[in-house]
């Protein structure tokens, strides 16, 4: 059910971008222990100079291979975020190449009522969903 929004630089092949994508979900799943069925993912690719993350005074080197990655989800807990991150960390730079330093995550949370899959209802409070 996490709704999940990646934002690369222009210049990746269709075949990196879906392995992107399926490593996303894949940590997503591990992590957040949802099926693999919910899978909602938008990929947004920019132009050099389009997205621009600092490091934060982190050190972090980054490179045109930067991965931000933005999740909007009903409330996970601090070790589940914390596995999600390492996990997508792995995945990213064993399947995609990108290191560590290239990943930025930002999660935020919602309640059940801010969810509608369609049909004009938020099924979490129609009880259509757990």
């Amino acid at each position: 059910m996490p709704l999940i929004a990646v934002d690369v630089v222009r210049g990746r092949s269709p075949e990196e971008l879906r392995t992107l994508l399926d490593a996303v979900h894949e940590a997503m799943v591990a992590a957040f222990e949802v099926p693999d069925t919910d899978r909602y993912q938008v990929l947004t690719q920019h132009d050099p100079g389009e997205l621009v993350l600092l490091d934060t005074g982190l050190g972090f080197e980054r490179t045109d291979r930067v991965v931000m990655i933005r999740v909007t989800s009903r409330q996970r807990t601090e070790p589940a975020k914390q596995d999600f991150y390492r996990r997508l960390a792995e995945v990213l730079e064993e399947r995609c190449g990108v290191a560590s330093s290239d990943l930025m995550v930002s999660i935020v949370e919602n309640g059940p009522a801010d969810w509608s899959f369609g049909g004009g209802t938020a099924q979490f409070l129609t009880g259509d969903l757990p």
